[in-house]
C-alpha cells in the first residue's frame, strides 16, 4: 500500500487528513512535525508522496521541500497554506513542490493525492 508522509505541526491537521487516507484505504500515513522531522522521516520511510505544510516552526515548508527534492526528487510534494498566494506559490514551485493548496478547502488535495496514489497503483 502506498505511504503518505503528512508534515504539519498542528496535531489536528495531521490526524484528520491521516484518518481519511486510511479510512478509505487509499494510503497508510506517516506523520512529521516540521520540515527537519520531515526530512528524517523522508529517508527513513521512503512515501510516495509529501504532504507539507508551509508554515511550521523549526524548518518551513519551503526550506523542506528544498531538501526533500534533493534526496527524494521522485516524490511529489503537495503544500499546504493558509496564506495562499500568487508569490507563495511561486516560491513554492521553484522549491521543487508540485502544487500549493489552501487549507480552506481540502478537498482539491485530496483529490490529486488520489490521483497520484492511483498512477503509482497503475
Amino acid at each position: 500500500m502506498p505511504n503518505v508522509l503528512i508534515v504539519d505541526d498542528q496535531p489536528a491537521v495531521r490526524k484528520a487528513l491521516r484518518r481519511f487516507f486510511e479510512d478509505t484505504h487509499w494510503a497508510e500515513c506517516s506523520e512529521a512535525v516540521d520540515g527537519r522531522d520531515a526530512i528524517e522521516k523522508a529517508r527513513q520511510l521512503n512515501p510516495d508522496v509529501i504532504l507539507l505544510d508551509l508554515s511550521m516552526p523549526v524548518m518551513n515548508g519551503i526550506e523542506a521541500a528544498r531538501t526533500l527534492k534533493q534526496i527524494k526528487p521522485q516524490v511529489p510534494i503537495l503544500m499546504l497554506t493558509e496564506h495562499f498566494n500568487t508569490a507563495t506559490d511561486l516560491l513554492a514551485k521553484e522549491s521543487g513542490v508540485s502544487a500549493v493548496f489552501s487549507k480552506d478547502d481540502v478537498m482539491p488535495l485530496v483529490h490529486r493525492v488520489k490521483a497520484v496514489l492511483d498512477h503509482l497503483k497503475a
